[in-house]
């Protein structure tokens, strides 16, 4: 399958939530999210994707991009909203997340990306304290867009390495499957 919108190269100063930007706005589970456009290397259509035995329910699994073995994570599934179902318009964001000094390719399935928002400083708001049903930390920022805000995610957060980790060591646990787990 070809790529699609967006393919970025090179080292680009990263930019915070807080400053003036471009956002990549895209669809999960009837819900308009964005994200840094800086924090975008590609977005693919979706490739046959190879389910990984015993992981969580947001690992979908992991594809071949040119040779390389990338995990893929159900976003509808991690932000609580259920798997997303795929269709024609679903595609995967491929991010790089860092781990200490270590960047990691990863992909997030999404229902449907929708365009790049330029969403000036004054039009950029804190998280809320409450009131989401999206984990406060996961959120970056709040862009206000046409008189509606659009949720930034902050993507270190939602595809954290450690907390997927923990999470994925939590659930082999409960479940009797973990490496020290009894026949």
């Amino acid at each position: 399958m070809g790529e699609l919108v967006v393919s970025k190269t090179g080292a680009e100063p990263k930019q915070s939530a807080d400053e003036a930007g471009q956002y990549l706005a895209f669809n999960v589970a009837d819900e308009r999210l964005a994200m840094s456009i800086e924090a975008v290397k590609e977005i693919i259509e979706t490739p046959a994707i190879t389910r990984v035995p015993m992981t969580p329910d947001y690992i979908r699994g992991v594809i071949n991009l040119r040779g390389s073995v990338v995990p893929v994570i159900d976003l509808g599934a991690r932000l609580g909203r259920g798997r997303i179902t795929l269709t024609k318009r679903s595609c995967i964001v491929l991010v790089e997340v860092h781990m200490g000094e270590e960047g990691h390719a990863l992909g997030m399935l999404v229902d449907e990306v929708k365009n790049i928002l330029d969403i000036p400083r004054e039009d950029i708001r804190p998280p809320p304290a409450f009131g989401s049903e999206i984990r406060t930390d996961f959120i970056a920022a709040m862009g206000c867009v046409e008189d509606a805000f659009v949720i930034i995610l902050s993507v270190d957060q939602v595809l954290s390495i450690q907390e997927l980790a923990a999470l994925h060591m939590l659930s082999e646990e409960a479940t009797g499957t973990g490496s020290d787990a009894q026949p």
